[in-house]
């Protein structure tokens, strides 16, 4: 039977041509069960599916996880490795737009002048571990869901660098402790 003449049949038992329910079992977990669900895991976005299980089990919808899974990626929800990035305090942050703001209207000219210099404390051991959050695309950086890394803790190297607009300059590693006279 052609694509038209089931259309057609279909208009003439049923006067609709929309499609129509599907026979067979509900589905798993209930519509009120996944916003349960979603809810839960935007509360606590780092919850794991383990734990979203129990949660299920504890409401009287029990779900595999996988099930429980494709709920959440219904609605918009996917499993990520959090992004680590520097702990900045509401007082670093004011003072980074500050001076992005100060020189928005710089000229090209001058920002070729600029070179760029640091130096940081990079720790050698420290928990690399992998942690997961439930969160949306183009959301990786939200402060919700990262996780906050500190330069203290374990042994540590000190390097320095420094870039322009000609490009990159040497990296150093500095001994010792750096103070205002000691400054690279």
């Amino acid at each position: 039977m052609s694509t038209v003449a089931s259309i057609i049949r279909k208009w003439k038992n049923f006067g609709t041509t929309r499609t129509l329910p599907r026979a067979g079992r509900p589905a798993k977990p209930s519509d009120r069960g996944r916003r349960a669900l979603v809810r839960e895991a935007t509360k606590n976005l780092m919850v794991t599916l383990k734990e979203l299980q129990h949660f299920s089990v504890k409401r009287g919808e029990p779900s595999r996880r996988t099930t429980i899974s494709a709920a959440l990626h219904q609605s918009g929800l996917y499993g990520r490795v959090t992004r680590r990035k520097p702990l900045l305090s509401k007082r670093h942050m004011t003072a980074h737009l500050e001076f992005a703001k100060s020189h928005l209207k710089d000229s090209q000219t001058m920002r070729n002048k600029i070179l760029w210099s640091h130096e940081t404390k990079t720790e050698l051991f420290g928990l690399n571990g992998k942690h997961h959050v439930w969160r949306k695309p183009g959301t990786a950086h939200h402060l919700v869901n990262t996780i906050p890394t500190v330069k203290h803790g374990g042994g540590s190297i000190m390097l320095w660098g420094c870039f322009s607009a000609a490009g990159t300059g040497r990296l150093v590693r500095i001994e010792g402790k750096i103070n205002a006279q000691r400054h690279p």
